[in-house]
């Protein structure tokens, strides 16, 4: 497995496009790797993020992937192709340090949904809301379906000294975005904190095959960090 990162040229048209469109970033990650790549095995899948920076500093595109990435095409289209390229390691020795009762420093931008068993909150029941994914859109319903997936993925989320979940959910967005003829509607949030690691292999899986739904637009990318933010290790 390996893990990227490429900074956007947000004065960039190119850029720009690619930052509005989940749909049209998806397909540029996917230019990354030739037709014959491995896009998803038992070691892990290809998932990405978009970081945007504090104090308007930029935004990052954070890849892991099973194969190496060529992102030519996008530092070509959205970056800075006379001076700066990607970053791009790999995860093997990140992976195999993961042990249990490591604290980490982690981000992660999901798509917190449910699929719901029954229609609330509506004055008129409307046909085909059973069954349907519908997302949380409150920070406390956001902040527990991170909770009650925690310990599946292999962790803890550690408390405050206020005795509290430690944890930020920002930039939360209701996206909506072009795929085809359809309209795609995505509520994501991104979750900061720490956290505390209860099963090593669970939650390697999860570094590499992440969390929730929406992977292919980026959501599910779970990254960690002694306690610097938006570092590759």
């Amino acid at each position: 497995m390996f893990i990227s990162r490429i900074p956007l040229n947000k004065v960039r048209y190119g850029a720009r496009q690619l930052i509005g469109s989940p749909y049209k970033l998806h397909a540029a990650v996917e230019c990354s790797f030739p037709p014959d790549a491995v896009r998803k095995n038992d070691e892990g899948r290809i998932l990405w993020r978009l970081d945007a920076l504090t104090n308007d500093k930029g935004v990052w595109l954070y890849v892991v992937s099973p194969e190496k990435p060529d992102f030519t095409h996008i530092v070509e289209q959205a970056g800075w192709p006379m001076h700066e390229e990607w970053e791009t390691k790999n995860y093997a020795p990140l992976l195999e340090r993961i042990a249990k009762g490591q604290q980490w420093h982690f981000r992660l931008r999901a798509n917190p949904a449910r699929k719901a068993s029954e229609d609330k909150g509506r004055r008129h029941r409307a046909e085909g809301i059973v069954g349907k994914i519908q997302g949380h859109v409150t920070v406390d319903q956001q902040m527990q379906w991170l909770i009650d997936r925690s310990a599946s993925h292999g962790f803890k989320i550690l408390d405050n000294e206020a005795g509290q979940s430690d944890v930020v959910v920002k930039e939360r967005h209701k996206e909506q975005f072009k795929r085809g003829d359809a309209t795609v509607t995505l509520v994501t949030a991104v979750f900061e904190g720490h956290l505390e690691v209860t099963d090593a292999d669970l939650f390697r899986e999860t570094l590499c095959q992440g969390i929730g739904r929406a992977k292919g637009f980026g959501c599910g990318l779970l990254t960690v960090a002694p306690d610097v933010k938006n570092k590759v290790e």
